[in-house]
């Protein structure tokens, strides 16, 4: 959650020759074998059409079942679109943090996949693993609270900027999309996600997600109004949903599911603490129908951080396997994670917990009750979401 700048990685872009001054749409074509089918496993032998680094100035278009690779950086500019048909195999084939895909400010992806061929963003490596390449990268003009008015701040990788006044911005579609073997570190301290949303509109469109096995958070909200609908994680390293900065949208039927590398299901920041909460306002998303399951009750397993004065309404959730449920850390300072208890902005409905040795471990110093204040009804009646409904044909275990 920091936004340490790197100026190099968007600079070096500016130089490619795929930049265009025209409107063309650049469509790339291939005569390699069709294969969308990542499936977590080893990549199959195939030829894929290369697709440079490059910042795109015009719109650039993927055909349907076909197989591409990057290789570095592949931003998209404001005005142009990145349209990925059903079926698009996307293949990192250089490893390392500066290969990724950005959507910035006023760009659009287009990413329409279906249950039965969805689009796939992964590695090409013979043996793939967590972390071989950065991920997908979305920037938009919706509001963040580490600044104020039409003010932007700049992404933790490849310093472009997000943030803005425009709630209901469009940044495009994503549609039963998968990303694999993602995030890349930068360095010690930046490091890619499997998805970014950075300061995304709720006009955009983001149902079917899937983040496998990554290195890093599986999908961070960097403030904005985004809804999402339908997201599995499986295997983050890192926290598997994680916002800050001010996010407000909705998260409704989530997933997630531990492997033996892993931090929290859900880390949530009211602000970024390494910046400020310039806005006043803290994260207070919606998130409805969620299921997390973890490794076990061992000792310092939470699944649930509210922090830095995050507030949320929490309904339908079942919890399976920590040491911690929910654990509140805060003050009575900048950081009023307990104040949203008291003051109804900050709680739980219908939640059930399985495995779970505290359901509610309160550290902000704010006395509180957690029958009533916190968890306001329904302790054992959680479901979470109807995960093996709306997965098959289209996400990897």
């Amino acid at each position: 959650m920091k936004n340490t700048l790197l100026f190099g990685l968007a600079f070096v872009t500016l130089f490619f020759s795929c930049t265009t001054d025209d409107t063309a749409d650049i469509i790339i074509n291939d005569n390699s074998i069709t294969n969308n089918n990542g499936n977590g496993d080893t990549p199959p032998t195939e030829t894929c059409e290369a697709i440079p680094a490059a910042l795109f100035t015009s719109n650039l278009v993927l055909q349907a079942n076909k197989c591409y690779t990057i290789s570095g950086p592949v931003i998209m500019a404001a005005g142009s679109s990145l349209i990925i048909n059903e079926g698009v195999t996307i293949r990192a084939a250089a490893s390392g943090a500066d290969v990724y895909i950005a959507i910035s400010q006023g760009a659009n992806i287009i990413a329409n996949g279906t249950a039965s061929n969805p689009i796939v963003m992964t590695s090409a490596a013979s043996s793939p693993a967590a972390g071989d390449w950065g991920g997908l990268i979305v920037l938009g003009k919706a509001p963040i609270n580490s600044v104020t008015g039409s003010a932007t701040s700049t992404s933790e990788i490849a310093s472009l900027p997000y943030g803005g006044t425009e709630v209901s911005d469009d940044s495009g579609i994503l549609r039963y999309v998968r990303v694999e073997y993602s995030g890349g570190a930068a360095d010690g301290q930046s490091e890619n996600n499997g998805i970014s949303f950075y300061g995304v509109g709720n006009g955009t469109t983001v149902e079917y997600i899937q983040v496998f096995e990554g290195k890093d958070d599986g999908v961070e909200f960097f403030g904005g109004t985004v809804n999402v609908n339908y997201l599995s994680v499986i295997n983050a390293q890192d926290d598997s949903i994680d916002w800050t900065e001010g996010y407000t949208g909705t998260i409704t039927n989530a997933y997630v599911k531990h492997g033996a590398e892993h931090d929290k299901a859900v880390e949530a920041d009211g602000y970024n603490t390494d910046f400020s909460n310039a806005g006043g306002y803290y994260s207070k998303p919606n998130v409805t129908n969620l299921t997390i399951v973890g490794m076990g009750n061992t000792t310092g397993t939470e699944a649930i951080r509210l922090r830095a004065g995050t507030q949320g309404i929490f309904k339908n959730l079942l919890i399976q396997g920590f040491e911690e449920g929910f654990d509140l850390d805060g003050d009575a300072g900048d950081n009023p994670t307990g104040v949203g208890v008291v003051s109804g902005d900050l709680n739980v409905t219908d939640v059930t917990f399985t495995d779970v040795t505290t359901k509610v471990k309160n550290d902000t110093g704010v006395t509180f009750n957690i029958d009533g204040d916190f968890i306001k009804s329904g302790d054992g009646n959680g479901t979470g979401t109807a995960y093996a409904s709306w997965s098959s044909g289209w996400t990897v275990q």
